[in-house]
């Protein structure tokens, strides 16, 4: 629900990281690569109990994530498959940052396990619902080269869970089950949607 707010601020700032990858040699393949290995890194810090220092590095690893498609589009480099690689380590990201939870507070499984099911839901919801109405030539809100249907709890959304799960860690079971609330609201909001604006 917010990504789109930060990919209109984003372009305008991201200059000297757009030149830091080209110095490197980059492609923006690697920088999404980049950004799941940091991702992983910061599950595992997670995992053994370094909330803050997890923090930063999953933010890192967003920052990356969040300019491999600028980057892409800004040199000429965009291609189906990055769209794609994008996604599916995007989601791979999401998940490692649930076991490395689920190694650190083993207790909280009722959550974890939910959790990831619904991470599957979420994003099949968001392709098909993308998908669909690419077809039907519904406008797109975004320069994504891979369509996904709007929802509540988008990237974003997932990145400030995380935070306060890290931060608050007296209060994870209760922020946990909130994002679970979360997750399947945005499910069945895009199924409505879809309901309502498909044909059939």
């Amino acid at each position: 629900m917010i990504d789109n707010a930060f990919r209109s601020l984003l372009p305008g700032r991201v200059d000297r990281v757009m030149a830091l990858y080209q110095r490197l040699g980059l492609t923006p393949n690697h920088v999404t690569f980049i950004g799941f290995g940091l991702a992983c890194v910061a599950a595992g810090l997670v995992a053994v109990d370094l909330p803050l220092l997890a923090l930063a590095v999953w933010w890192l690893g967003r920052l990356a994530d969040g300019t491999d498609g600028i980057y892409a589009r800004a040199t000429g480099q965009a291609s189906r498959f990055g769209a794609y690689l994008d996604i599916v380590l995007d989601m791979a990201a999401y998940g490692a940052m649930v076991l490395g939870f689920a190694v650190a507070r083993p207790e909280l499984a009722w959550a974890w396990i939910p959790m990831l099911f619904l991470y599957v839901l979420c994003i099949t919801s968001a392709l098909a619902l993308g998908a669909e109405e690419a077809d039907a030539g519904t406008p797109a809100r975004d320069e994504r080269g891979l369509r996904l249907g709007a929802g509540l709890a988008e990237g974003g959304e997932t990145g400030l869970a995380y935070t306060a799960m890290l931060l608050l860690p007296d209060h994870l079971p209760q922020i946990a089950a909130g994002w679970i609330v979360v997750l399947a609201t945005t499910v069945v909001a895009r199924s409505v949607l879809a309901a309502r604006t498909l044909p059939g």
